[in-house]
């Protein structure tokens, strides 16, 4: 039994090997909290009259989530090898208050003003586990922010300005988070409990029967023999796999073992090769139809169909993907890089006939969505019975399901989706006390102040502030934190609702690849054995339209398919081109190699082409100045006049 893996980030930079009594509890926990989650996504309850409440289930996954992390992660990272006195009692402790919740929960709620006392100590407990599970899972930083909303909530009262609000006393704080609805038992943890594990599985159980080597492979039939062709197959498979994975971290290290070694055997140097893997895969968690399970989350908090999300993300993902695409390319002209090998590149029939079975979940998964209707649960549950199905019958690369592979993908279920768990736990406190307090109207109104003059100011805000509190969080941790906090300013001065949500979301994952922290970029570093803080620097690089895009859809909804097809059509092409000319003057390499003139103007120009028609008055001359600014350039270097 390995210890418990956080996808995104360790508090304890080397984990504690695991204890005896963890290697014997933790995947009898790990299968429960799986098999749980999969039975109540299922509908099954429903199905047989089963009288349960979501908020029961919720307690039961949160119970047996502590009591995986407080066996399997340890206080300090100078514990190794043994498990400490209070860590079994934690354990036994969160254990217990989730058994204890899930049968007496319908009554604690029904009678919540008549049961002071107990509903007080429930929340105490509640509050405490969770809070210490986060600072052992997510580190410092997170538990910081959490820790500062509690004092605000005791003290809201004291703070002068618009900042005021309403203070909470110590039971009615505890109860209120513990118990009620719209706490640690909210919106967050419903989602997860009944979308996001389900797509874990479904992520597992394609990794386990040979997913990852498949779009790998299939990857580099259709790239291998262009130019820098090991790059793009990093680039599309790592695209494919990461839209399920739910982390880019987790994505980097299933595809990156392959990539990277064949991105520098095809000439790329290490920190190039590790940043192309590194925002490829953070890529993944913005790309449709999945998105990392953010697109559901979206959904919800909109209360728009999930369709009308993935319509929106399709432009701007393929944006981002053009973009790394093109700098591939680029560079491998630059650096005279050439095709991948033809002894290394399987034939595309081949590849097909082998694998062809993992297209099916997909094409399950979007039927379902698309065409039955179904919720995002049922589509996933339907995807991951099918691949189930076909990975038992057939195998790929020696890899095929068994019975025992299937509990170990569910185990690993169970186990990666305790990280998740208590960060939508911790979520749902925030949201708790943001209401309790007053203190969303109040930060949303201060932020509207600074946005009233400069729209653009309070975007760049925004987008500093996402990008550090999305620092070493999963996708749906950083969409849930950031579409509460970020998102109400922006919509009160008008931006549209689908526009603010994507553009939190993108600046959240930018974290991902963004010094200091660059959890994506550093975990390819290592695998490419090159520098952390390079490698970051040149994910940046490729990784520059994210930085852009977002405010694009922002001030000129075309790119989220928001206007007449004619504009939206306008606006798109003119980016593809817009991209493709900067990306070149980043590059510093077009049809050969670009003077400091004219990657000045290409990224000026390219700049211009990406500015949609529509962002302003007279915005449309901008454009065509851009155009003709990159097309004079272009000339001339073909020529060679400059």
């Amino acid at each position: 039994m390995e210890p418990v893996e956080n996808t995104e980030i360790k508090s304890n930079k080397t984990p504690a090997p695991p204890s005896p009594v963890a290697q014997a509890l933790t995947p009898i926990l790990g299968i429960s909290l799986g098999a749980i989650g999969l039975f109540w996504a299922s509908g099954l309850v429903v199905d047989l009259g089963i009288e349960i409440i979501a908020e029961q289930v919720m307690c039961l996954v949160l119970g047996l989530s502590f009591a995986i992390i407080y066996l399997n992660v340890p206080a300090s990272p100078n514990i190794r090898g043994t498990l400490p006195w209070y860590d079994k009692i934690f354990s036994l402790i969160g254990f217990s208050i989730g058994i204890y919740l899930f049968f007496r929960y319908p009554r604690l709620l029904l009678d919540f003003a008549y049961l002071p006392v107990e509903t007080a100590i429930v929340g105490i407990i509640l509050v405490s586990l969770t809070t210490e599970a986060l600072r052992r899972t997510a580190g410092w930083g997170l538990c910081a922010v959490l820790l500062g909303f509690f004092v605000y909530a005791f003290f809201a009262d004291l703070i002068p300005g618009k900042l005021n609000g309403r203070a909470m006393a110590p039971a009615q704080f505890f109860s209120f988070l513990g118990i009620d609805t719209t706490g640690i038992l909210g919106i967050p943890l419903t989602i997860i409990t009944t979308v996001v594990i389900i797509f874990i599985f479904l992520g597992q159980v394609l990794l386990h029967s040979g997913g990852s080597e498949f779009f790998t492979d299939i990857a580099a039939a259709i790239m291998g023999r262009s130019r820098g062709g090991s790059a793009k197959i990093a680039v599309v498979a790592s695209g494919l796999f990461g839209s399920i994975s739910g982390s880019a971290v987790s994505n980097v290290a299933s595809t990156g073992v392959i990539t990277i070694p064949l991105m520098r055997q095809g000439g790329y140097v290490a920190p190039v090769a590790a940043a192309i893997e590194a925002v490829a895969s953070t890529g993944g968690q913005i790309m449709p139809p999945i998105m990392g399970a953010a697109a559901f989350l979206m959904a919800e908090l909109l209360e728009v169909r999930y369709q009308e999300v993935v319509i929106a993300a399709i432009l701007p993902a393929l944006l981002y993907y053009i973009a790394v695409f093109l700098q591939a390319d680029l560079e491998a002209g630059k650096t005279g890089i050439k095709p991948v090998p033809k002894d290394q590149i399987p034939p595309i029939f081949k590849v097909l006939k082998k694998g062809w079975y993992f297209i099916v979940p997909f094409a399950v998964l979007i039927t379902a969505l698309f065409s039955w209707n179904s919720p995002p649960e049922t589509a996933a549950l339907f995807g991951a019975i099918s691949i189930v199905v076909l990975g038992m019958i057939f195998s790929y690369n020696g890899k095929k399901l068994t019975l025992p592979i299937l509990v170990s993908c569910l185990q690993r279920t169970g186990e990666m989706s305790v990280d998740i768990l208590i960060i939508g736990a911790t979520a749902g406190m925030i949201i708790g006390i943001l209401d309790a307090t007053g203190l969303s109207f109040g930060l949303t109104f201060l932020l509207v102040q600074v946005g009233e003059g400069n729209l653009f100011l309070l975007l760049g805000l925004t987008a500093i502030i996402c990008i550090i509190l999305g620092m070493g969080m999963p996708t749906t941790a950083i969409y849930f934190l950031l579409a509460v906090l970020a998102t109400p300013p922006l919509i009160e001065l008008g931006v549209e609702p689908m526009a603010a949500h994507l553009f939190v979301l993108y600046f959240g994952l930018m974290s991902m690849i963004t010094p200091p922290v660059a959890l994506a970029a550093f975990t390819a570093a290592k695998l490419a054995e090159t520098n952390a803080m390079k490698t970051a620097v040149a994910a940046c690089r490729f990784g520059w339209p994210a930085f852009v895009v977002p405010f694009l859809f922002v001030i000129a909804p075309n790119l989220i398919m928001v206007g007449a097809p004619i504009d939206i059509a306008i606006v798109f092409i003119t980016a593809i081109i817009g991209i493709w000319f900067a990306s070149a003057g980043l590059t510093g390499y077009l049809t050969r190699e670009l003077t400091l003139f004219q990657r000045a103007c290409y990224i000026i120009g390219g700049l211009a082409l990406l500015l949609p028609s529509q962002a302003f008055a007279n915005a449309y001359i901008v454009e065509i100045a851009g155009g003709v600014l990159c097309g004079i350039t272009l000339l001339l270097e073909r020529t060679a006049k400059i």
